[in-house]
């Protein structure tokens, strides 16, 4: 089989240079464009040829689930890996109804990417092969494939509802936050709650930048991009 070609639409840049540098290491994957909008979407999925879309859902000018809206009116044929930090249960659900087969929440590792990928390319192979299934066993194992193995960890000592809650404050944060604005809201330590920032940094979720206020070391802060 031949490398799967990946469009990554993404509005951040950081984001979508990250995504775009996750694909490119797994192997049987090519990326043929990175776009940040819906417009640009559409119009590189009539250019090109697209086997699987890494999806952003919130974008500039409209929502992710319009391109996948214009996907299946125009019968376009690339799957749709959502790559997102919606958690909206109504987008989720309208999300799977449009055929979405993998649903990515923001953050993530690489590690977790890569095992979506790998799961969606043996699925792609078996797909491919284009003969009749024979079983429901077969159906089953089919359909399973899609499924990851297990559950990715997160870097040790890091916990996943702690990178919730940080990712939150970040999130909804009107200016950037150092470690120890974080720390004033959380119960952990400054050290503690910078490896987390660190770790969004990281992921291309937030960037990070030194504040200089008086003689001193700088401060660093953390800003959800």
């Amino acid at each position: 089989m031949t490398d799967l070609r990946v469009l990554v639409v993404e509005d951040e840049p950081v984001a979508a240079e990250a995504h775009t540098a996750y694909v490119d290491r797994v192997d049987g994957f090519t990326v043929v464009g990175t776009v940040g909008t819906c417009q640009d979407a559409i119009q590189a999925l009539q250019d090109h040829p697209v086997d699987v879309v890494l999806l952003d859902m919130h974008l500039p000018d409209r929502h992710g689930l319009e391109i996948l809206r214009a996907l299946r009116s125009a019968r376009h044929r690339a799957d749709v890996i959502a790559v997102t930090s919606a958690r909206e249960l109504d987008v989720v659900r309208s999300a799977v109804s449009l055929g979405v087969v993998q649903y990515v929440l923001k953050p993530f590792t690489f590690a977790t990417l890569r095992e979506r990928l790998e799961a969606y390319r043996a699925y792609a192979e078996r797909a491919d092969r284009g003969a009749a299934l024979a079983s429901q066993s077969e159906v089953d194992e089919m359909l399973g494939s899609l499924r990851p193995s297990g559950r990715t960890q997160l870097p040790k000592g890091l916990s996943e509802d702690m990178l919730t809650q940080v990712s939150a404050i970040l999130r909804e944060a009107d200016a950037a936050l150092s470690a120890r604005d974080l720390a004033e809201r959380l119960p952990v330590s400054r050290v503690t709650v910078r490896r987390y920032a660190e770790y969004l940094c990281d992921s291309g979720l937030a960037v990070r930048r030194s504040r200089y206020a008086g003689a001193g070391r700088p401060e660093v802060e953390y800003r959800w991009v």
